[in-house]
């Protein structure tokens, strides 16, 4: 496959989601109130998986751009504190956070200098693509979760 026909393909499950439901269309018209709800069998709420999605995708892009990058401890530092109430300042933080994130992995694909097939010079073997496509998989589950969430809510 041709590197732009690649980097294409890549932008397109990364955002678009052709085989399930996109990061933005995940969060439309999700009701304020069901932001923090708990909800019987699952472990988290809504702004908990938001919140450990963008902690996540800022540790995969960050590895991937900054040689002395310090991952958060596993798994603790991948999830929030929980929160018996939100505020709109900690939900837009961290719904900001999340896609400035996902559009700088966009911008980083979109570089014409970078060959994502080639190993990210500061680790042992991983490459471009590998840590890609892990944010892509990782993005794809939780927000699945968060779609059935919302169904559970019926705020979907």
């Amino acid at each position: 496959m041709k590197q732009d026909n690649l980097k294409t393909t890549l932008l397109e499950f990364l955002d678009k989601a052709p085989a399930h439901v996109g990061a933005r269309k995940s969060f439309e018209g999700l009701r304020t109130e069901n932001r923090h709800k708990r909800i019987e069998n699952f472990t988290h709420t809504i702004w908990e998986e938001l919140e450990h999605l963008r902690i996540a995708q800022e540790d995969i892009l960050r590895y991937m751009l900054i040689p002395d990058w310090k991952s958060p401890k596993w798994p603790e530092g991948y999830w929030p504190q929980e929160k018996e109430n939100i505020t709109n300042e900690d939900w837009e933080k961290s719904l900001n956070g999340f896609f400035s994130d996902l559009n700088e992995f966009q911008d980083f694909i979109t570089n014409s200098a970078i060959e994502l097939t080639d190993k990210i010079p500061h680790t042992k073997n991983h490459s471009y693509l590998r840590e890609i496509l892990l944010i892509i998989d990782h993005n794809a589950y939780h927000l699945g979760k968060i779609v059935e969430m919302r169904k559970a809510l019926k705020n979907w």
